[in-house]
């Protein structure tokens, strides 16, 4: 999902108009539309208004939103991370897998160690070869 399509939906599932978000957050209709529609990317101060005005934390608003660039080692779960920097395991793990493995949740829970991202990318790599 992409920022805009994130914003609409907290919006949506709320029930609340841009009027009643845009009061809140003390941004202007216009601008939280342009926001909406992706228009307009916004600023860190912008989405940590609008997560105050949504009574959530940035972390939660950003919950599902793909973004583009590049990953680094620190944002990736810490079994992950710690997968990837092992130098037995690690190089075999290209960056397609690795960017493959950090969306997976099992049960809306991520694997909690090393051990479990090596099963589950062997279990990948497996069926998908």
């Amino acid at each position: 999902m992409k920022l805009h399509e994130r914003l609409r939906e907290l919006r949506s599932e709320r029930g609340l108009r841009l009027k009643d978000v845009a009061e809140v957050a003390d941004i202007s209709v216009p601008y939280l539309s342009d926001l909406e529609r992706g228009r307009t990317n916004p600023s860190l101060e912008t989405l940590q208004t609008l997560a105050g005005a949504y009574q959530i934390t940035v972390h939660d608003l950003l919950e599902g939103v793909e973004f583009y660039g590049a990953s680094t080692e620190g944002a990736l779960p810490k079994g992950l991370a710690d997968l990837i920097s092992d130098p037995t395991l690690g190089p075999q793990i290209t960056p397609d897998w690795v960017r493959t493995l950090s969306r997976i949740e099992l049960r809306g829970k991520r694997p909690r160690d090393k051990q479990d991202w090596y099963e589950i990318y062997l279990h990948l790599k497996r069926i998908l070869n």
